[in-house]
């Protein structure tokens, strides 16, 4: 049996990562659940989930419980959180753990209370709410406490956050809608747009981490795609270069460097010098987009680095959060 643990959740749009403290991530998994409609019963949880995903009878629904960095199925999303830390932690618990779960940096007061409740609901002792670029900024190993500035941008699955922070706060921050969710969209879009071709998430998903770009490749790069005709409602297969993909992304990339340029207006003086001085670190699973730090660093002239690990920042982030707390290191304020 294991005592009292602490546990930082990222709970994503895209996927859940679950930090345990002196075991590091244990668990990432999609965040989709599978429900027998006529039952009401959840029929799997997870990766086991995503692969329902588009190819489930009538009775059953591979669903996402949460959109664009928010609680969008309470119910769903509280079993689906009980779920991955029992899957985590593996052994029941003789005292309930302390968990800290972040949030987009933007949320309301609402949201931020249906979090903690479905927290509680989950088993929880206390809960901890994080802003995610607090947590990111902490999970890629940045000081937040010193009087520095720091900027950081995660990209994730529902909501890119940026975030200049200083002195263990957020001095200006934006979020918006456009992150990695959004980037398969695009390409679902551009290819029944451009090529009369009909394609799945999931396929989108594999032409965005195989030939997609947010900035020319210095050699291209092509894969085959398989999707339905929407002229002779066929099978077709075509292949999709990183030039098309470029083109597909360009004005959802845009969005994210708009969105860093506009907190970079509003950062005070000392604090952009500082910015300037020590780069701005990109986390999330979408700042791995070919070529997006690149980018970044052409349109502000600011050097832009890739955090190690990025996806998994978030959630090292979190979990290390309370560990802060509890050294005195960091005010135990819910962000």
């Amino acid at each position: 049996m294991f005592l009292g643990t602490d546990i930082g959740i990222d709970l994503g749009t895209a996927s859940v990562l679950v930090y345990i403290k002196g075991q590091g991530t244990v668990l990432k998994e999609p965040s989709v659940v599978a429900i027998d409609k006529s039952t009401d019963k959840i029929l799997a949880v997870g990766e086991e989930a995503r692969s329902m995903l588009g190819r489930t009878p009538g009775n059953i629904i591979a669903i996402r419980p949460m959109r664009e960095g928010v609680i969008s199925d309470y119910h769903i999303t509280e079993k689906m959180l009980k779920y991955f830390i029992n899957k985590a932690v593996g052994r029941p618990l003789m005292r309930k753990p302390r968990i800290a779960i972040c949030v987009p940096s933007n949320v309301t007061e609402v949201e931020r209370r249906a979090v903690k409740d479905a927290g509680y609901q989950a088993g929880a002792r206390k809960v901890h709410i994080i802003e995610e670029p607090i947590a990111a900024a902490i999970g890629a190993g940045i000081d937040i406490a010193r009087a520095c500035g720091s900027m950081v941008v995660d990209i994730g699955g529902g909501t890119t956050d940026v975030a200049v922070i200083s002195l263990g706060g957020t001095v200006v921050s934006a979020s918006i809608k456009t992150a990695g969710d959004h980037f398969d969209e695009a390409i679902i879009r551009y290819m029944r747009k451009k090529h009369n071709i009909l394609i799945g998430e999931r396929s989108a998903e594999d032409l965005k981490i195989n030939v997609g770009t947010a900035y020319p490749r210095p050699v291209s790069a092509s894969v085959e795609v398989r999707g339905r005709n929407l002229v002779t409602g066929l099978p077709k297969n075509i292949e999709v270069t990183s030039e098309e993909m470029q083109e597909a992304l360009h004005e959802s990339v845009t969005a994210v460097v708009d969105a860093v340029h506009t907190v970079l207006e509003k950062t005070p003086p000392e604090l952009a010098s500082d910015i300037s001085d020590r780069g701005i670190v990109m986390t999330g699973g979408g700042s791995l987009l070919y070529g997006l730090d690149k980018l970044l660093r052409e349109k502000t002239g600011i050097n832009a680095i890739i955090a190690e690990e990025a996806v998994s920042c978030v959630a090292v982030g979190t979990g290390k959060y309370i560990e802060y707390v509890s050294m005195g290191k960091l005010n135990p304020t819910d962000y």
